[in-house]
């Protein structure tokens, strides 16, 4: 049975049970269908209003969402409902309706720590996952922008589904997009030093949350751009000179002084060669050069014996 409506909903058709999270794009609450009694997400988005109405990127995100869940991929969380709220002078409440899921991979890998740790069959599991869900996105022109352990909800039955698209655009290799994207901890190199990017930049946060997945805490941790590519390079290894972006950046080649990289196979004892492997390719300073996610659900990692662990 299709749970989507045919048009816009009123919001008394749902009853407001408690708030799950805040964030930059809006507030997301747990409720109930009242004709249905099933359990779902709302969030809740302020748009201000231009003198032509709605502004176009939020039609672009509510296109997008409409058009992702026509294909019913297993691994993006479905949108059921889009309801207008109230309207003000200058601004409009709308509320779009998901699936709920009870938690999203940070409070799981949180979990997991008094567990001792995830199983490694388990983060193969979900790392092909997230995969699939990032194909699938990069397949239909869409950048993410903003992976990150808060924006995988983990059913309970242990599968990944990609939420917030708030950042997601579709893109054209010509075009630049906003630099202000992707939580720090998990941007790429090119979006720290403000150039021109495209689908790699989420090849990277894959790279970084499957690390995650192992260690249990963040890879790098950065407290600014700097920073970040500072403890990037520290860990990874400085890129060489003729690497470096021919275009001015906001940050100077000899502004980072690394001798000896910690090397990721030190920081995460317990990843195998083939993950090392797989989140090294990931994790190129180059972006051109990093691989694809189709090729990535390719890796030796995803092919090799199951793992017994």
């Amino acid at each position: 049975m299709d749970d989507r409506r045919a048009g816009p909903s009123d919001m008394k058709e749902y009853d407001e049970l408690l708030t799950i999270g805040r964030g930059a794009y809006g507030t997301v609450y747990k409720a109930r269908d009242k004709n249905t009694g099933k359990i779902v997400a709302l969030k809740k988005v302020v748009v201000p209003l231009t003198e032509d109405g709605i502004p176009k990127n939020t039609l672009r995100e509510i296109s997008l969402l409409k058009q992702l869940d026509t294909y019913e991929h297993p691994n993006i969380v479905r949108l059921f409902d889009i309801c207008h709220g109230q309207q003000k002078e200058k601004e409009l409440i709308m509320f779009l309706v998901f699936e709920h899921v009870e938690q999203d991979l940070a409070a799981y890998m949180d979990k997991a720590i008094t567990r001792g740790g995830i199983p490694t069959i388990t983060i193969r599991n979900m790392s092909r996952e997230i995969l699939n869900g990032v194909d699938f996105l990069h397949t239909n022109r869409i950048v993410h922008r903003d992976l990150k352990p808060q924006n995988l909800l983990v059913t309970s039955d242990g599968h990944i589904k990609l939420a917030d698209f708030g950042l997601a655009k579709t893109y054209d290799f010509e075009m630049q997009l906003t630099s202000v994207v992707v939580t720090l901890w998990y941007r790429a190199p090119e979006v720290l030093l403000g150039l021109t990017y495209a689908t790699p930049v989420d090849i990277w946060s894959v790279g970084c949350i499957i690390a995650e997945l192992y260690k249990l805490s963040p890879l790098f941790c950065g407290t600014s751009e700097g920073d970040q590519l500072n403890k990037i390079f520290k860990i990874l290894g400085k890129p060489s000179r003729d690497e470096w972006p021919k275009e001015n950046v906001c940050v100077k080649y000899d502004s980072f002084e690394i001798v000896d990289p910690i090397g990721i196979s030190q920081l995460i004892p317990n990843l195998c060669t083939n993950a090392e492997d797989l989140v090294r390719s990931m994790l190129r300073f180059d972006p051109t050069t990093r691989i694809r996610a189709l090729d990535a659900l390719s890796h030796p990692y995803f092919t090799e014996e199951p793992m017994n662990t």
